[in-house]
């Protein structure tokens, strides 16, 4: 889908508007294991739509979601939107980016900082709406910190993947070192029984434990902005 696109006024009323490509996959991946009924793409996977469908919305980057952000909350009350960013080198900047165009909106309850479990305002008038800073509210970084959480504990190839990149680093690093973590996560799954498989798909293939802790905590907070236990 262009990530210019606005969100349209149909059914759903669950929008989950992510960065990226990597990220919608992730969450299409994560949504399937989890059972969790969703659209991606205009796919027609249900028919007639499920209650609690998410409609998972690629923004084409962080400066169009931001930018978009006023336009997507417009509308029924019965609206739900879920907002997944990266957290990146500056995770209260990145916060005070997003707070400052809910406060503008005329969200008031708008915390100073994202909440540890995933910040969620619902509020009369305006839709709900959540906000996840990958990876986890709590520390700077971007989504593929968040899928090395769910590479299988114990998993021998993961610290020889981030000792390899290590030596990359020192001899001729050639990306940002704020990529490393992509560095790290692409590294290892070129390792793996068919290599190089995108994030997304390696979650299906189990190469990624949906099951972890952390990508259960995600879930919690998907099911309660959209209100998943009254389905």
């Amino acid at each position: 889908m262009d990530g210019t696109k606005l969100v349209r006024e149909e059914a759903p009323q669950n929008y989950l508007l992510v960065e990226g490509s990597d990220d919608a996959h992730v969450f299409k991946s994560l949504f399937e294991y989890f059972q969790i009924p969703y659209e991606f793409r205009g796919l027609p996977k249900y028919n007639p739509p499920p209650k609690g469908l998410i409609k998972i919305i690629d923004k084409g980057g962080i400066e169009n979601l931001l930018a978009t952000l006023s336009t997507e909350l417009k509308g029924s009350e019965e609206r739900r939107l879920g907002i997944i960013i990266d957290a990146d080198s500056d995770i209260a900047a990145r916060w005070q980016a997003v707070r400052n165009k809910l406060v503008a909106f005329g969200y008031h309850a708008v915390p100073e900082t994202p909440l540890p479990d995933g910040t969620i305002i619902d509020e009369e008038g305006p839709p709900l709406v959540g906000v996840w800073l990958m990876p986890n509210n709590k520390l700077p970084g971007m989504l593929e910190d968040f899928v090395s959480f769910l590479v299988p504990q114990g998993d021998t190839l993961w610290p020889m993947a981030e000792d390899i990149i290590q030596r990359v680093i020192e001899i001729d690093r050639r990306f940002p070192l704020a990529q490393r973590s992509k560095a790290n996560i692409h590294t290892w799954l070129a390792w793996q029984e068919e290599p190089g498989k995108p994030m997304g798909q390696a979650i299906t293939k189990r190469y990624l434990k949906a099951e972890s802790t952390h990508a259960q905590q995600l879930m919690a907070w998907i099911h309660q902005v959209f209100k998943l236990e009254q389905i």
